[in-house]
């Protein structure tokens, strides 16, 4: 009768990486009214009225401001979407996106 040998089963669990994620970021400019840009902030990014008052208030002093953080299809959708309400209602209103380090 031959010898059985018995092998113990290894599992291998793949590593997953996670996404790397990316900044959208609101742009000023002079011409877009400040309550449309909160406007859009409420209505796209889910901020309360306080958050989105804070964020167009601060990228009006700065120049820019980071609204939050996605994945890289999210975050190109999201900036996509605000700024294309800006254009809907003939505003430069800018939103783009930036990998975050």
């Amino acid at each position: 009768m031959p010898e059985i040998t018995t092998k113990p089963r290894t599992q291998v669990k793949p590593q997953t990486e996670r996404p790397k994620l990316y900044k959208v970021i609101l742009i000023n400019d002079d011409f877009t009214p400040r309550e449309f840009v909160v406007t859009v902030l409420k209505g796209e990014f889910k901020l309360s009225e306080d958050q989105a008052h804070r964020v167009m208030i601060t990228a009006h002093r700065r120049g820019v401001c980071v609204v939050a953080v996605f994945t890289k299809d999210v975050a190109e959708t999201k900036a996509t979407r605000a700024t294309d309400a800006g254009k809907a209602k003939g505003y430069p209103l800018l939103f783009t996106t930036e990998p975050e380090e």
